[in-house]
């Protein structure tokens, strides 16, 4: 049967997913007609924000006119550099748009863009990753497709072959969500089972070894995999008991292990079971708790971590004492986050005004950026130094 995709998250201030908003809207029993608007900002050299520029912005930048955005991903290669951004809209389409020189957009050519390009013509896409020079993408049939690099076999298709176009991995139609590292990719599927491939000479792939694969292995036997998300060189899970799980590389203590060890093959981060979201950076982890608490640790060279230093850390450490945080997303340097009255906030590195707060300076603690309270969604899984996310009105 087909796999219906209704995204629920918890969200204390009464915002709904826009997967739900747009099925209420179009049975006309949505209330409250506010629509999703897409904003851009920081690096821009690739046209990465989508402004029909290749301008930075150090603040918030609508992206087009159209309000119908559902959920963004945007990823670089290693320091934020050659950066591509997609996006899916609450009617199913996929868009693309940014550097391109491996195809990564999709669109089946290496033309760069710097305004949003339709991938194809289909109406059922469902869920985007973006990796450094790769995309996967989860289709309302779950199905997963894949396009961009694969020389280490990060598109799962059991090849080494660039691909500039969608192409399916496997033929499994059991795929429920998935997240894409540096070269490597991680998903789950509807049974709870967690899968990894691509580059792995970290043992970022949780299978127990550093040997890469080209197609999906599962990582151990449990069924009980929650959510999961890719850094760099790590990979951090949650379960559905609550528990935190980090492997791979580990020199700047990112898994929260208490040490700098690298592991092939998940490690129980403490003994907590309150676990709520994660989102790993490229060598930092920020978290949030059941209880509203936010949490990070790895490198903080920056102040990503929004400790108010700049001192690393290879355990978790409560970011200031708020109750509020609902979302998170960990860029290149910095961090963006979502509380749960709809505010944005933003630390970390600032080169080039990625925080959104109409500066270039640096910041180790929370900052709010503007005044709006209608913010619902960011870019996961970003590694990059442009910033995206969808606000309401």
């Amino acid at each position: 049967m087909p796999i219906t995709y209704n995204y629920p998250y918890t969200q204390y201030g009464g915002v709904w997913n826009l997967t739900s908003q747009s099925q209420a809207q179009g049975a006309g029993t949505w209330s409250n007609q506010k629509l999703p608007y897409l904003y851009s900002w920081g690096r821009n050299d690739n046209g990465q924000l989508g402004l029909g520029n290749t301008t930075n912005y150090s603040s918030p930048k609508q992206v087009g006119a159209l309000t119908n955005w559902l959920s963004i991903s945007s990823s670089g290669i290693y320091s934020g550099t050659f950066e591509a951004s997609l996006a899916i809209k609450t009617d199913g389409t996929l868009w693309s748009w940014g550097y391109n020189l491996n195809g990564e957009l999709g669109l089946g050519n290496t033309t760069y863009y710097s305004s949003p390009k339709q991938v194809g013509a289909l109406t059922n896409w469902a869920a985007i990753a973006k990796g450094d020079k790769h995309a996967v993408a989860i289709k309302t049939d779950g199905t997963m497709w894949a396009w961009g690099s694969n020389l280490q076999g990060q598109l799962g298709n059991g090849a080494f072959l660039v691909c500039s176009s969608p192409i399916q991995v496997g033929l499994l139609t059991n795929w429920s969500s998935v997240s894409a590292g540096a070269v490597l990719t991680t998903a789950i599927k509807t049974d709870g089972s967690l899968w990894a491939w691509g580059y792995n000479a970290y043992g970022q792939l949780g299978l127990g070894n550093t040997t890469s694969y080209s197609s999906p292995k599962q990582i151990g036997v449990l069924t009980n995999w929650l959510s999961v998300s890719c850094g760099t060189y790590s990979t951090l899970a949650t379960k559905t008991d609550g528990t935190l799980w980090s492997w791979g590389y580990n020199v700047y203590g990112q898994l929260g292990l208490g040490n700098t060890t690298q592991y092939s093959s998940p490690k129980q981060v403490g003994a907590l079971t309150n676990w709520s979201t994660v989102s790993c950076g490229s060598y930092c982890t920020i978290t949030t708790k059941t209880d509203g608490t936010l949490w990070s640790w790895g490198y903080n060279g920056y102040g990503e971590l929004g400790l108010g230093n700049t001192t690393y850390c290879s355990s978790p450490k409560q970011v200031g004492v708020l109750t509020n945080w609902s979302s998170v997303s960990c860029g290149w340097n910095h961090t963006i986050t979502i509380k749960t009255d709809g505010t944005l906030w933003a630390w970390g590195d600032n080169t080039y005004g990625q925080l959104g707060l109409g500066n270039t300076t640096y910041s180790t603690s929370p900052k709010q950026v503007g005044v709006l309270t209608s913010w619902v969604t960011l870019s996961k899984g970003s590694q990059a130094t442009a910033t995206l996310a969808i606000a309401k009105f």
